[in-house]
């Protein structure tokens, strides 16, 4: 047991084990309070409303997409911003992409068709959100609500940070996981998606 405890290469590992423990755990409680907290209750207006793209079929948004979209249209209604930009690309054989059928949907509940932009780029939400910073970028365009799952708020913000975009999450809850194991499981894979991005930057 000596040996076990005091040969260096045993020492290292289990050093390196609780550094990794200690920096999962420390993300996934940063990713459960970013996921609390609403960006819109902090600014009152901002240049865009940003919407994650997510699942449509046949130009028909998933009920995750929808719920995005709602809380995208009730910001706009607030006034908090004049321009929604809906992102997500579509699949191979799609009829329509996630940034076409959210545009639609919008549109067809009474927002302004000049003020909603489907921007149809990007097959990861990092592809997304650089294709909407050029857009914003080529408008003199700084600043944004960023629409999607509470426990993508963390990631979001980075990434839109990255980007040069003064980004705060404003998520929606009706879209998301309503049982504490589906969330809990949303909390889990962000957690390493956020340690993810951290390492690769996409």
């Amino acid at each position: 047991m000596g040996f076990l405890r005091h040969h260096p290469a045993i020492s290292a590992l289990a050093a390196i084990l609780l550094a990794a423990l200690l920096l999962i755990g420390t993300t996934g409680i940063a990713v459960w309070r970013a996921a609390h907290t609403d960006g819109a209750s902090r600014v009152d207006r901002a240049d865009a409303i940003i919407v994650l793209g997510a699942a449509q079929y046949e130009g028909r948004p998933s009920p995750v997409f929808e719920g995005r979209l709602k809380h995208a249209a009730l910001l706009f209604r607030e006034g908090r911003a004049d321009t929604v930009l809906v992102l997500g690309a579509g699949l191979p054989g799609d009829v329509s992409t996630e940034a076409e059928a959210g545009r639609n949907y919008l549109v067809a509940r009474g927002l302004p068709a000049g003020s909603v932009i489907a921007i149809s780029e990007g097959h990861t939400t990092f592809e997304s959100l650089r294709a909407a910073a050029r857009f914003m970028r080529d408008r003199s365009m700084g600043s944004a609500f960023l629409v999607s799952d509470p426990w993508h708020n963390l990631r979001i913000e980075r990434m839109a940070s990255d980007l040069a975009i003064e980004g705060y999450a404003s998520a929606t809850w009706h879209s998301a996981a309503r049982s504490e194991h589906s969330r809990l499981s949303g909390y889990v894979r962000e957690t390493f998606a956020y340690l993810y991005y951290r390492v690769t930057g996409h």
